[in-house]
């Protein structure tokens, strides 16, 4: 079963073949979150639930000869889409004369895609249950000093790795900040003759990750392994064929994907 109907829409493989590098390239410059998330998938759009682990409670439980798993639930993958037109006539022209098509709608469609991904990646979705990194219950959280001033960014970051490293939590720490701050880095350190940024790239290997998402004087450390955390994903982003409307034809990118938390101690907020 040809559950994207891409096989019913009235445009040819090399069509398709435009639009999924543009949706591909468009997204991968603005995604975030599967820079430094370990990924778990795909695993087919047929995948409606998978489950999330408590790294720290799971474990085998046997009531009179019923054997039951504790610190783990089920969860569904979410769908999520962003739709775009391209209008017939384009599409003839295109063949025509031989031009390129503007895709510019896909393009744009595919960015809307990736700022949906992140922003449920970050902030999660109160209303459906859903965790978000910089939401989820029992994740640490430390006071954020003034970024601009001084070596404390350098502090703050070193103090959250050691709070990380005194729970126990060892792995690739990656720094996740909004743009503001991000820029705030770019100055030299006295005495130093490097940028604040570079010193704590240092630190971190280089896994320091700036995206708007977080909005403004927003930083997240994360211990970004997969026995901490991953993203599940059922249908990974493509764009399926909905439509003829008015001789136009209307497209959805979607996905099907979930945060999965399993230990949120391995989680630093800066507040």
């Amino acid at each position: 079963m040809d559950y994207l109907t891409r096989n019913d829409a009235p445009i040819s493989e090399e069509l398709w073949a435009q639009i999924d590098k543009t949706v591909t390239e468009s997204a991968s410059n603005v995604l975030t979150g599967r820079k430094f998330i370990p990924l778990f998938g795909p695993l087919g759009i047929g995948v409606n639930t998978v489950t999330i682990d408590d790294a720290d409670t799971l474990e085998e439980t046997t009531t009179d000869g019923i054997l039951t798993t504790t610190g783990r639930k089920f969860v569904e993958l979410p769908a999520l889409y962003t739709d775009f037109t391209l209008y017939g006539r384009d599409i003839e022209n295109s063949l025509h004369l031989s031009y390129p098509i503007d895709l510019t709608k896909a393009s744009s469609a595919a960015q809307q895609a990736a700022i949906r991904e992140d922003t449920l990646i970050f902030f999660g979705n109160a209303s459906l249950g859903i965790d978000g990194l910089l939401t989820a219950a029992g994740s640490n959280t430390q006071k954020k000093s003034d970024w601009k001033t001084g070596e404390n960014a350098f502090t703050d970051i070193s103090a959250a790795i050691t709070t990380l490293i005194e729970k126990g939590i060892y792995g690739n720490y990656s720094l996740v900040l909004s743009s503001d701050l991000y820029l705030q880095l770019h100055r030299l350190q006295p005495g130093t003759g490097l940028l604040e940024l570079d010193r704590i790239k240092g630190l971190l290997h280089k896994r320091v990750y700036p995206t708007p998402i977080l909005g403004h004087n927003r930083a997240i450390l994360v211990t970004s392994d997969s026995s901490n955390l991953d993203l599940a994903i059922g249908q990974d982003l493509k764009t399926a064929y909905l439509e003829e409307v008015d001789l136009n034809h209307r497209f959805r990118i979607l996905e099907t994907i979930r945060l999965r938390i399993k230990r949120p101690q391995s989680i630093v907020v800066f507040e």
